[in-house]
């Protein structure tokens, strides 16, 4: 997951909340940062989406490949 591909994530979700949550949210399992933290510190942004998900109860089905354009093509 890339960087524009975790925000568009982020937006789809959760819409008017993305912003606050991104910024806001002190999330345990990214070492008690923010999502902007752990991005600045250079997390990737998969795991960074995957605890804010834990965090905020979003269902399994959900939490992959959203934000994604199109299909990865193998």
């Amino acid at each position: 997951m890339r960087r524009s591909e975790f925000l568009r994530a982020v937006e789809t979700e959760f819409q008017a909340r993305a912003s606050s949550l991104v910024n806001d949210l002190v999330l345990g399992a990214l070492g008690n940062r923010t999502a902007v933290e752990a991005l600045a510190d250079g997390a990737p942004p998969r795991d960074i989406w995957l605890a804010l998900c834990a965090e905020m109860d979003v269902p399994d089905n959900r939490r992959h490949g959203v934000g994604r354009q199109e299909p990865r093509r193998r």
